[in-house]
């Protein structure tokens, strides 16, 4: 690894090793966000062994112990039960929580595993490891990029405003969204990389691809909408790095990244010989062609009349903590989230949490937001005066 370590290679083994799924009851619970921080380590760890060129153990390990299926199932866990359960929740009658970290650590919890599978998949290895659950990849991928054709008509992501007058849960509804729009973006990539490896997927995937959902098409609505950019004052901007960007006029002609993984993607399903040569029907083809996903339907079939009990379960006993339990959290991810190593992992320099410019200016009490100046630090306490009071007594606990 690398000369900045969140994980020692023991620690990172021993990590994977432990890696296991959960039921949608347990989600949000001690033993899952332990799993939880401990992903978020192994996800900041693979981004700084692949931004160092030495070697990426993190992957490697991923597929020694054969933990990409269950990263696949925890995925779609999550995604279902931001589906199924997490309405219900906001709906009961005893659901006012005072603070929303929590909540938000669960919410948080698809974007982390979709991010490290974006990391670990252009290994074409990564993805034979995935065995048969590379088919609810697949159908993930679909889900999340039909919503952002769907989207696209309507200005795509909503901006980092802030308002003295939102909810807490208006807030994190916010912030949902936003994360919703990078996750389809992070799918985008993973599913260019799954068609990278056309040449060794199965026929019933290729099927999958090709027939039941019919990527070429989606991909080219994708290309004619381009989600990802648009014009605000008469400049183009594009979403990269989690905002929108000014694209300079010299760079306009250039393909951006996401585009270019449409590209490679409708390249890989519609012109590669692999795809063409190996999609012919034999005795064979039939029996693999029926394969189909099963982590939905099996996760949708066990939990099926149980939605509003898990959010009553979890209401109780993971979504109502302590004054004592939050600063302990705290405490754990200011652990989890090493300054050093962030700042060692982000591919640019740091930006304004209020106006978006490059900053220099760090907050002096937590340490974890950045500034350009002391007048958009002061318009941004109104948000940041929450989260900084909590880091600040997290950091006390110790």
């Amino acid at each position: 690894m690398g000369d900045l370590e969140l994980l020692l290679p023991g620690e990172a083994d021993v990590v994977v090793r432990r890696l296991r799924s959960f039921p949608l009851r347990e989600i949000g619970s001690g033993g899952w966000n332990h799993q939880h921080e401990n992903l978020e380590k192994l996800n900041i760890q693979a981004i700084l062994d692949a931004t160092a060129n030495q070697g990426e153990p993190i992957q490697e390990l991923l597929v020694t112990h054969r933990k990409i299926p269950m990263l696949v199932e925890e995925l779609i866990a999550v995604e279902m039960w931001k589906q199924k359960v997490f309405p219900v929740l906001c709906r009961l009658e005893d659901f006012k929580p005072h603070n929303t970290f929590p909540i938000y650590m669960v919410v948080h919890h698809e974007a982390s595993i979709i991010n490290l599978l974006e990391t670990v998949f252009f290994h074409k290895e990564v993805c034979e490891s995935a065995e048969d659950t590379v088919l609810d990849l697949v159908d993930y991928c679909h889900r999340k990029l039909t919503l952002l054709v769907a989207r696209s008509g309507h200005g795509g992501p909503p901006e980092k405003e802030e308002s003295q007058y939102s909810t807490p849960m208006q807030e994190l509804q916010k912030q949902a969204e936003l994360m919703e729009f990078e996750i389809a973006l992070k799918a985008l990539s993973v599913l260019r990389y799954i068609t990278d490896c056309v040449d060794s997927l199965s026929l019933s995937t290729l099927n999958r691809m090709l027939s039941t959902h019919n990527l070429p098409c989606l991909l080219v609505e994708l290309l004619e909408h381009s989600p990802w950019s648009r014009r605000e004052g008469g400049k183009l901007q594009q979403f990269e790095g989690g905002r929108w960007q000014t694209v300079a006029p010299s760079e306009q002609q250039k393909l951006s990244k996401l585009d270019g993984q449409v590209w490679i993607a409708l390249y890989n399903l519609l012109l590669s010989s692999e795809a063409r040569a190996r999609y012919c029907l034999s005795s064979f083809a039939k029996g693999q062609l029926l394969k189909i996903p099963e982590i939905w339907e099996r996760l949708e079939r066990e939990n099926r009349g149980k939605w509003q009990a898990i959010a009553k379960h979890q209401l109780q006993h993971v979504f109502s903590p302590s004054e004592q339990d939050l600063q302990l959290q705290a405490r754990r991810w200011a652990e989890t989230y090493r300054l050093d190593v962030l700042e060692a992992a982000a591919p640019e320099r740091p930006h304004c949490a209020y106006c978006g410019a490059e900053a220099s200016k760090r907050c002096s009490r937590c340490q974890n937001e950045w500034y350009c100046c002391r007048e958009c630090q002061v318009k941004h306490w109104v948000k940041h005066g929450k989260t900084c009071v909590l880091a600040t007594q997290g950091d006390r606990a110790k």
